[in-house]
């Protein structure tokens, strides 16, 4: 509060400075204007008398005691007369001639009421206008600093009543287990005299969990769409503020607003940002952070449990979350949203095509083929992806060709034609790629060749594309080994045909060698070391990275991890080895036309390859 007063009075002495900055400005402008206005010259009631008698003035305009002259000239002047007499008179007494008196023109004007009273009242009223309204003005500003310090500890709470695009379980493809939990919960809300009617008790919460992209927030926007209750939102940072107890204030007023319009639906979004777990050494025991969570805790499931509030709540690292967040009685469900099957992959691009222009034999089961691994929001970017390079190139439709260019745009980056490479680089990258593809294409267990480029995308100079043919829960020993050859294909290659390496190969070798220590220590698969994994990652995360990990093996141990890589990378390179010189002619075809070309789409790659006559496998 006294950052806020110091806050506040800061202002105060900003608009103190303001206004009178303004009036000074003021000032000067009207001074300036009254002194570039030509004043008329003065004279006494003798030069007048003279001028008269000299037949050179026209008209005398008598307003009070205040004399305008005009002359004959077109001259002006001003002068004043005697009080209590009138201006013949004056002009008699000082020598004017009768005839020459009769010559200029005498206009009485009399002064309007109103015009006399404006310049009596005015000055004395404009100075009290002008305070009252600097006054106001300061006191609206120190009424607006108030209002906000009652209100800091308010929470900015959203409700959903009507959307713009109303989303519904039928707009989210797939997910149909985590749809059929959050249909009970709506249910539930909407109908729950039969479910109490056999002692069932509502669930506090649901915990939507999955990696990013794969729908959440999507889902829970479906949830306020099938609701017929109101349905409040907020995310998990909005709590998180400088000073300890705003968080906690502002949970205590979102469940307060929620009660008001029970029976209702609370979806926090990004929960883990309040969510961590406590006591993690990362700032102490009065952390705002810990308050928060310490309030939502008890909102859920504390002493007062006779309310019909459901809280939804949406994470992508359930595994940092406190314990006590998750047990019975506060998150009851737990709704994990997997990545999308090819099944569910065709029907997220069906549903968000549904409003393109797509061509005529678009086939999107291809699409969702070439896609495995791809969330929901990655779908959707490839479809957004595919309009886009369609309408730069002046086409009203969208075509199979455009689908295929935003998977790889998606996946490695847009292309850099423009980059200049000189033709021993253009004939290294060549070999590179024909010696991934042919690998791939000749050992078993390995996905199928869809793509074979030497066009830049990316931070990589060219690429092969290779897509199993279906989706895939586990992976096995002569899998992973299949992969280390596909790896080292480019590498063998490289040395067989330049007889020198470059560094082309570089990101390759790394992919290789984290592979190969992730099979002997992770995954079990050294035959010499056998069904053992070494090393244990401590649970200390500092912004979201794991920064220890505990040695838990010896030096000799590691000695024969190492040589235990050293001989997986070896077979490996000699698996690739042994390829590429039994079907040499084969690399030397596929090299030729990929310079040739730039490009080998799966049917003329598999075209060039059944010329030399090599079976492929799987085909």
């Amino acid at each position: 509060m006294r950052k806020k007063r110091i806050y506040s009075m800061t202002n105060f002495s900003k608009n103190i400075l303001w206004a009178i900055a303004t009036l000074l400005l003021t000032a000067l402008l009207f001074a300036s204007l009254a002194d570039n206005q030509e004043k008329p010259q003065v004279i006494s009631l003798n030069e007048l008398a003279a001028k008269a008698n000299a037949n050179e003035v026209a008209k005398v305009v008598v307003q009070k005691n205040d004399l305008k002259i005009e002359l004959k000239n077109g001259g002006k002047l001003v002068s004043k007369k005697e009080f209590d007499s009138s201006l013949t008179e004056t002009l008699v007494n000082f020598g004017v001639e009768k005839t020459a008196l009769s010559q200029v023109a005498i206009e009485i004007k009399e002064e309007s009421g109103f015009k006399f009273w404006a310049s009596v009242i005015i000055p004395a009223i404009l100075p009290l206008i002008f305070i009252g309204f600097l006054f106001w003005f300061l006191m609206r500003q120190a009424s607006r600093g108030a209002s906000q310090a009652f209100s800091f500890g308010k929470v900015n709470l959203k409700l959903f009543t009507h959307f713009k695009d109303k989303i519904t379980f039928k707009d989210v493809a797939g997910l149909k287990e985590a749809k059929e939990e959050l249909k009970e919960v709506v249910d539930f809300l909407s109908h729950p005299k039969k479910f109490l009617e056999i002692g069932a008790r509502i669930p506090r919460g649901a915990l939507l969990m999955g990696p990013p992209g794969t729908g959440k927030t999507l889902l829970a926007r479906a949830v306020a769409g099938e609701a017929n209750v109101p349905f409040f939102h907020i995310s998990g940072s909005e709590f998180v503020e400088m000073f300890v107890g705003v968080g906690a204030s502002r949970v205590r007023d979102l469940f307060a607003t929620a009660k008001k319009a029970a029976p209702a639906i609370i979806f926090v979004d990004e929960i883990d940002a309040v969510g961590r777990e406590r006591g993690a050494g990362l700032g102490g025991g009065h952390d705002e952070r810990e308050q928060t969570l310490n309030q939502i805790l008890v909102e859920m499931d504390g002493f007062d449990r006779d309310t019909n509030i459901i809280v939804i709540a949406a994470t992508n690292r359930p595994d940092i979350l406190d314990p006590a967040l998750l047990r019975p009685g506060r998150f009851d469900r737990r709704v994990v949203l997997d990545m999308p099957d090819i099944n569910d992959r065709e029907e997220i691009l069906k549903i968000h095509a549904k409003n393109k222009p797509l061509a005529e034999g678009v086939d999107l089961r291809k699409v969702a083929t070439r896609t495995p691994g791809f969330a929901g929001a990655d779908l959707a970017n490839v479809i957004n992806e595919a309009a886009i390079f369609t309408a730069r190139q002046n086409k009203k439709i969208i075509e199979q060709s455009a689908l295929y260019e935003s998977i790889e745009k998606v996946l490695l980056g847009p292309e850099r034609k423009s980059r200049i490479i000189s033709q021993k680089e253009k004939e290294i990258t060549a070999y590179h790629e024909a010696g991934h593809a042919l690998v791939a294409s000749s050992l078993p267990n390995a996905d199928p060749v869809h793509k074979v480029s030497i066009i830049a995308r990316g931070r990589a100079g060219g690429y092969t594309l290779k897509l199993p043919t279906e989706d895939r829960n586990l992976r096995t020993r002569s899998q992973f080994l299949t992969d280390l050859a596909v790896y080292l294909g480019g590498y063998a290659a490289e040395k067989i045909v330049f007889k020198e390496l470059s560094t082309g190969a570089s990101n390759d070798l790394k992919e290789a060698s984290e592979l190969a220590r992730k099979l002997i220590t992770k995954y079990g698969m050294s035959e010499k070391l056998g069904p053992v994994t070494f090393g244990k990652s401590e649970e200390m995360i500092f912004l979201g990275r794991e920064i220890a990990t505990e040695k838990n093996y010896s030096e000799e141990t590691a000695a024969q991890i190492d040589k235990e890589v050293n001989r997986f990378i070896t077979n490996a390179y000699q698996t690739a080895h042994d390829v590429i010189m039994k079907h040499f002619k084969v690399l030397e075809g596929i090299a030729r036309a990929l310079i040739e070309r730039e490009t080998l789409e799966q049917e003329e790659f598999v075209d060039l390859v059944k010329k030399f006559k090599l079976k492929l496998v799987g085909a």
